[in-house]
């Protein structure tokens, strides 16, 4: 959401402008299904909760960067109308977003954007990101599947770092049940990009600075326009950084009283 919000506000265009996260315009009455561009990140960054459109307008885009099976359960196909994914949130090939669009005057619309913006699209990349999408579904279902690989390894490491928070009263995490996914044909259990993070101290005003005072880098609550009581922590990292993340975790809860390890 922060890239939107920062993309809307360098073009400084004349016909559009930022209003927010949609929980401050879903009851209002100057909401109009003309005037409003609803961009639903699902599942969403930071907390990995899958969401749907909530102001009920026309023009509405999904971003699916993270609407994969090693990150989220997939409860369904994607389908809606105007949808977004991205290479580097599967195969690591950052700079490799498209978009599926059902609407062909909104299509023709978007590739005379990109030919007048950007002299079109790079084909090298179309290309690599082709490749990468044969030799994914190649594997699917075999013992060089990436999903399944992807999704041992985060479930993994979310579960480490629950455990963790749980030893003190001072921090919390978002909570995400266990969902069937279409994928595995299996209820699965979470596996979430990021640890979205609460200070639950009335003192810790500020969670991101909570934790870099302890070594540990995230990226505060109002980046994504919430409250500075929370901060993000990416567990997409290599497993020796994942590894230093917990150390300096457990250090952190420690200072308050361990209850039971």
């Amino acid at each position: 959401m922060q890239l939107y919000k920062a993309q809307t506000n360098f073009f400084d265009g004349r016909e559009y402008e930022w209003k927010g996260i949609t929980s401050k315009w879903i009851n209002s009455s100057v909401v109009s299904t003309k005037n409003f561009i609803e961009f639903v990140t699902s599942p969403n960054n930071p907390d990995g909760l899958l969401h749907k459109s909530v102001m009920g307008v026309k023009s509405v885009i999904y971003d699916h960067a993270y609407y994969w099976p090693h990150f989220s359960a997939i409860p369904a196909p994607a389908d809606e109308d105007v949808m977004l994914f991205s290479g580097s949130k599967t195969s690591g090939h950052a700079s490799s977003r498209w978009a599926l669009i059902k609407d062909e005057k909104v299509y023709d619309k978007v590739v005379q954007y990109m030919k007048v913006n950007t002299m079109g699209v790079s084909r090298d990349t179309q290309l690599r990101v082709l490749k990468l999408i044969k030799v994914i579904l190649g594997e699917m279902g075999g013992g060089g599947d990436i999903f399944e690989f992807g999704y041992k390894a985060l479930k993994n490491r979310w579960r480490k770092l629950n455990e963790i928070v749980s030893w003190s009263n001072r921090f919390s995490l978002q909570q995400i049940d266990p969902q069937y996914c279409t994928y595995f044909s299996k209820i699965r259990d979470p596996s979430p990009a990021y640890a979205w993070v609460k200070c639950e101290f009335e003192e810790d005003v500020d969670c991101a600075k909570v934790l870099k005072e302890a070594g540990i880098i995230s990226r505060g609550g109002t980046l994504f326009e919430a409250s500075s009581r929370y901060t993000r922590l990416s567990l997409i990292k290599t497993e020796d950084d994942f590894d230093l993340l917990l150390r300096k975790m457990v250090a952190v809860v420690s200072e308050d009283g361990v209850s039971s390890i």
